[in-house]
């Protein structure tokens, strides 16, 4: 789940992190509001989940509270990619002098966190990456132990940051890691942090990602989720409990278990078929899941066929089938059905779905096989 820039930075504040004067805006009339009572230059910042903002005009300076209201006119007007901009953001200007990028985030090969830092700040940080690699420092964290001062004042030293400004630098690298802990983010990034003409250290712009698995223990985070960004059908499936990622596909799939989704969509690609999407029903199949996981895969209209592959472990196979044709009652599909079921009962599951004339397979690559001829045919 991504955050908010506003929402970021009023994170980061909480935990020691300094980020300009500033309130968000869902009018033009309020941004002018906000404008006069910080005084002087602001910043109006669109509030929108997509990078870019500030190439696609959603980032102007207003020199006075008039003209932020007009531009505040302008930017709330605006659609970057695609996402309708509802908020703005309005910030004191800062007077900068370097700007740094900074963040934390999962490095899932040494399976730790790493802080990463670079005096390329402000910029792209993957173009960076690409172009000149030597300007990114990293330093992976020990999660037991977690972040130390020494590794916070390396990174200084390899950013050639001013030694006046270590000691602020450390309590903020301290600060972002007790934010990515405490929050259970999958990233906690300043881009830029900058060092500002009176030579302090500001978070200019945030960004944080939080980690579904683990919103459940975040409840007031996931209260702050903006649904601009997600598909119909993956609002929908948040509902149900049900993990789905809409692809370009027209072979739709559903299946118990994220590896075996991920195997069946591999699958129906070596067979020359294309999946519609990522659909993980979990360890119960019942027949209010599966009628509203076919509802979510069947509101796509480039689905050609549906792919179920079911293995019965704890579940019965025999219980899946009646789910399966329950749904199919609800639902009535005017697409092929292929059913793949393995497990506890799977003889009888597939009698069951036999007699109602469903395709049936016993191996994946039988039901791979028979999915992509049905969505040809």
């Amino acid at each position: 789940m991504k955050l908010h820039e506003y929402q970021s930075k009023n994170i980061f504040s909480k935990f020691g992190i300094p980020i300009p004067k500033g309130c968000v805006a869902t009018t033009a009339q309020e941004a002018k509001q906000v404008a006069e009572e910080l005084g002087g230059p602001v910043v109006i910042k669109s509030q929108v989940l997509v990078g870019g903002r500030g190439k696609a005009g959603g980032v102007k300076l207003a020199k006075n509270p008039a003209e932020a209201e007009q531009l505040a006119t302008q930017i709330l007007g605006m659609e970057i990619k695609g996402l309708p901009v509802r908020k703005v953001l309005v910030d004191e200007a800062s007077a900068i002098d370097k700007e740094i990028y900074f963040s934390i985030t999962d490095d899932r090969a040494a399976k730790k966190p790493v802080m990463i830092a670079s005096a390329a700040g402000g910029v792209d940080i993957e173009e960076v990456a690409a172009k000149t690699p030597e300007k990114i420092i990293k330093v992976n964290i020990d999660p037991l132990l977690g972040l130390r001062e020494y590794q916070a004042r390396d990174i200084a030293l390899a950013i050639d940051l001013p030694r006046e400004n270590w000691k602020e630098f450390t309590k903020i690298a301290m600060g972002l890691w007790q934010v990515y802990q405490n929050t259970d983010a999958s990233l906690a990034e300043i881009n830029p942090l900058v060092i500002t003409q009176d030579k302090k250290l500001v978070a200019l712009d945030g960004k944080m990602m939080i980690d579904d698995n683990a919103l459940f223990r975040q409840a007031d985070l996931a209260e702050m989720r903006d649904t601009d960004e997600d598909a119909p059908a993956e609002i929908e499936a948040r509902k149900y409990g049900l993990s789905f990622i809409k692809l370009d596909g027209n072979i739709g799939c559903m299946v118990n278990g994220a590896g075996l989704a991920m195997t069946s969509m591999d699958v129906i690609k070596l067979f020359g078929g294309d999946p519609a999407n990522f659909l993980d029903v979990g360890g119960g199949a019942g027949a209010e899941k599966v009628a509203a996981a076919m509802r979510i895969i069947l509101s796509d209209p480039n689905v050609k066929a549906v792919l179920f592959n079911i293995f019965g472990g704890i579940t019965r196979c025999d219980e899946v089938a009646r789910g399966i044709l329950a749904a199919m009652d609800e639902v009535k599909p005017k697409v092929p059905m292929v059913v793949r079921l393995v497990g506890t009962n799977a003889e009888e599951g597939r009698r069951l779905l036999e007699n109602a004339n469903m395709i049936t397979a016993e191996t994946l690559a039988d039901a791979a096989k028979k999915a992509v001829a049905a969505a040809k045919g």
